[in-house]
């Protein structure tokens, strides 16, 4: 009985084009976090399950993929790489320089419902900044945030801002002073752009019994939002740091960090504070970030993350901060084509190398290895077969280049070169030139 093929729900094939243009993105990406000097690690997609478990919020906990293994060890997919880091710092301390900035590429595990943009399996970049308390590190992270969007072609982005102590003193200043009943006011107006402003305030008056002036009061103070220049909107905001110390550090934290910002050579329209972001994820403790695209804004965020300064503290007395953020690459991904961001190549040679007769191939393949020894990736067709399938073959796949070799051009050991997106054809070119104009186009 033939088996039907197909893939899980939530995961999914990626063919060449896109696979490509993935590629593509991640060398981008970590070429970024190598020029801030972050530098390479990896972890195992598999860790004991007592290493993830209840370091997510209750909803991460949740999709979970948790299961036993052959020698019948409690184990789980990570879910982040976040986690695995606290681990891999904790077991490796006295190996790495303080502070130390680490960036990683691979892939998560989450059982969440799949949808547009969000997979069960989905790639995260991510970087962090390890054993400093210095809101420099925080102001760092928004420049790598910037410069990788920048990177990637994308200009009109928006580096939303806040600060869980600012969350936490809005909470107090209503009332809610318990920390479990903070985490569930934070997690639920975390949700405000997946279940709308009344989902919102239905959950919050089910789960903490919350007054209708409370909730009000809470939610109008949550949703300011930063639209004018920094001076103006500190000034609006500097009666809160009246109401309490939590609220008078997060501020501070804040303007501390614009500080830092507001000599560099970026839009300062591009990074904005935004009381109404939460971020799901029980960990952080100070400044959080979500990167939105603007003219995408129901894709998500792109690039979030944030403080944690207790790292640490599931695996070692020792405690040691951290701040970091995570880029979603197959977020990004189906914006960057939705925008038109995404070259739609399937090939990642430029040449396409075609004989009309079969004697010609070894020489095919002599000028495809001095190209490729040249730096320049090309391909050859294998086949002898009409010019027309081998020239639809290369416009198909993207090659930028075709060289056609005939009895001509066998005989004079010369090269005919077509540029595929001109049409244009030179003819009689040596090697060096062929390779010159392909290098300088």
């Amino acid at each position: 009985m033939l088996i039907t093929p197909r893939t899980l729900s939530g995961f999914k094939d990626r063919l060449p084009k896109e696979a490509i243009a993935k590629e593509k993105l991640l060398k981008k990406v970590t070429q970024v976090f190598e020029s801030f000097g972050f530098t390479p690690i990896e972890t195992p997609h598999l860790e004991y399950a007592e290493i993830l478990v209840k370091q997510g919020s209750e909803e991460i906990q949740k999709e979970l993929y948790r299961f036993q293994d052959h020698g019948g060890r409690d184990v789980a997919l990570r879910f982040d790489q976040t986690v695995p880091l606290a681990r891999f710092i904790s077991q490796y301390k006295n190996e790495l320089p303080l502070p130390f900035k680490r960036y990683v590429v691979g892939n998560v595990f989450r059982g969440e419902r799949a949808q547009k943009g969000r997979y069960r399996e989905f790639t995260q970049c991510d970087f962090d900044f390890i054993g400093s308390n210095s809101i420099a590190c925080d102001a760092e992270i928004i420049q790598v945030i910037y410069a990788s969007m920048l990177s990637l072609g994308v200009e009109d982005f928006i580096i939303w801002l806040n600060h869980r102590s600012i969350l936490n003193g809005i909470c107090q200043y209503f009332g809610i002073t318990n920390e479990e009943d903070i985490q569930n006011t934070l997690r639920i107006i975390d949700k405000i752009e997946k279940i709308g402003i009344n989902g919102v305030k239905n959950e919050l008056k089910e789960n903490l019994n919350l007054s209708d002036k409370k909730i009000e009061g809470l939610l109008e103070t949550t949703s300011i939002k930063q639209t004018q220049h920094k001076e103006e909107f500190f000034k609006e905001i500097a009666p809160m740091k009246e109401w309490n110390a939590d609220l008078k550090k997060g501020i501070e934290d804040l303007e501390n960090m614009y500080k830092i910002l507001e000599d560099l050579e970026m839009s300062h329209d591009s990074y904005r504070i935004n009381f109404s972001i939460a971020r799901g994820l029980g960990y952080y403790t100070g400044i959080v970030y979500e990167t939105t695209l603007t003219r995408l804004k129901s894709l998500g965020s792109v690039c979030s993350g944030g403080r944690y300064d207790n790292l640490t503290k599931t695996f070692s007395k020792e405690n040691m901060s951290g701040v970091g953020a995570s880029i979603g690459l197959d977020r990004l991904l189906v914006g960057l084509q939705d925008l038109g961001l995404l070259d739609n190549k399937s090939t990642t040679a430029r040449i396409l190398l075609i004989c009309t007769k079969e004697e010609f191939l070894p020489f095919a393949h002599r000028l495809a290895e001095s190209f490729r020894r040249s730096g320049v990736n090309t391909e050859i067709y294998p086949e002898i077969t009409k010019l027309k399938k081998q020239l639809g073959y290369a416009d198909q796949k993207g090659h930028e280049f075709t060289i056609i070799i005939g009895e001509e051009e066998y005989k004079n050991k010369a090269i005919t070169l077509k540029n595929m997106t001109t049409g244009m054809q030179l003819e009689h070119l040596g090697f060096l030139k062929a390779l010159e104009i392909i290098k300088t186009h």
